[in-house]
């Protein structure tokens, strides 16, 4: 559950009084929709589950464009009155930054017309609408080891699995992990991370596989490792590992314990030229078949909880948010890395150059 929710009413304000410096771009009926993400298969699949439907149900064009999740160049349209963008899809942190800077328009759910309670904890953020969930996990192949790690603790345990280990370079989840590793509760990790001597406690655990860990830095790297039997084990994104089984024939497993979930929204920036049908969008992105629909093209969970319902059965078990995997997952307190999150990665990247 996302903790100390940051409400962005006030810090709204900033984002209001610093749109003064050009006239506000004019839309006229028939203009199309422009929506933004994040390119390669990914953004594919979401014109097959979302663009191309939406189009065909409404008639409003929809023209895409790709971004790299820059805040700089979302904050200078917004502050010129030069948005040029209506729909953003927008993740985990990066989201909740944008939302803080009043960079976002606090969604009115009354005009999208869905019940935010069948979207949970994830629409407790103002500025979106949850459209899908990710998640990163621990994966292995099952031909070179056959019997392979059950919890985060079999990450760190270097007799149990010798060997290389992979893990994305970057202190975000590492440390989550490394913690839950070395005994701490799920639900504590952020009050433990929180403390000096919990980040310690962090890198001290990290300290143990540092001289076996292959740091990855690229989503498709992970898989890659493991077909080239560099690691034994390594972390990963669950889609690409989904991928490698479905479409590469091969024998990965992936281990859900603490594997952290990533919520994705569609927001709207402020001064979209095309707010009502950016809400239109919304309306549609958050319904369930999109959602469910979306799974057909790529293993990503739906938010609306009716959704699920719509999902292949075989689909299913490897979506990050089924009961089984939520039971034992990690929820990451978006929070948290905002405020902490340069302090960490200093840290993170000097500990890395020891």
């Amino acid at each position: 559950m996302m903790k100390r929710l940051m409400m962005p009413g006030a810090l709204a304000i900033i984002g209001l009084a610093a749109g003064t410096l050009a006239p506000a771009k004019l839309a006229f009926a028939g203009d199309p929709l422009t929506i933004v993400s994040w390119g390669g298969d990914y953004q594919k699949a979401l014109r097959k589950a979302y663009f191309d439907p939406f189009t065909n149900a409404t008639g409003i064009k929809i023209t895409e464009d790709e971004y790299s999740g820059e805040v700089a160049k979302v904050r200078a349209m917004v502050e010129s009155k030069t948005v040029s963008w209506d729909v953003i899809d927008t993740a985990g942190t990066f989201a909740w930054n944008l939302c803080a800077q009043g960079l976002l328009e606090t969604i009115d759910w009354k005009k999208v017309g869905l019940d935010r309670a069948k979207f949970g904890d994830p629409a407790k953020f103002d500025c979106g609408v949850p459209f899908q969930v990710n998640s990163t996990i621990v994966a292995y192949d099952k031909d070179k080891l056959s019997d392979g790690p059950k919890t985060i603790a079999d990450l760190f345990d270097t007799k149990k699995f010798p060997g290389k280990r992979g893990l994305a370079k970057n202190p975000q989840i590492n440390l989550e992990w490394a913690l839950i590793a070395d005994g701490v509760p799920v639900k504590d990790v952020y009050k433990v991370l929180n403390t000096p001597e919990g980040v310690e406690r962090a890198f001290k655990k990290l300290d143990t596989i540092k001289k076996e860990v292959v740091w990855w830095t690229a989503s498709a790297q992970p898989p890659q490792l493991l077909a080239d039997g560099q690691v034994i084990m390594t972390s990963a994104y669950h889609g690409r590992i989904y991928n490698a089984i479905k479409d590469s024939g091969k024998h990965f497993e992936m281990m859900w314990d603490a594997a952290p979930a990533g919520w994705a929204y569609w927001t709207i920036p402020k001064g979209s030229p095309h707010l009502d049908d950016a809400y239109k969008f919304l309306a549609f992105g958050g319904s369930p078949q999109p959602q469910a629909d979306l799974t057909h093209y790529i293993p990503y969970g739906p938010s609306n909880k009716d959704a699920m319902a719509l999902v292949d059965a075989a689909v299913r078990s490897s979506l990050p948010n089924t009961p089984e995997h939520e039971a034992i997952a990690l929820n990451v307190d978006y929070l948290f890395w905002m405020e902490k999150g340069d302090e960490l990665r200093q840290r993170f990247n000097a500990w890395l150059a020891k």
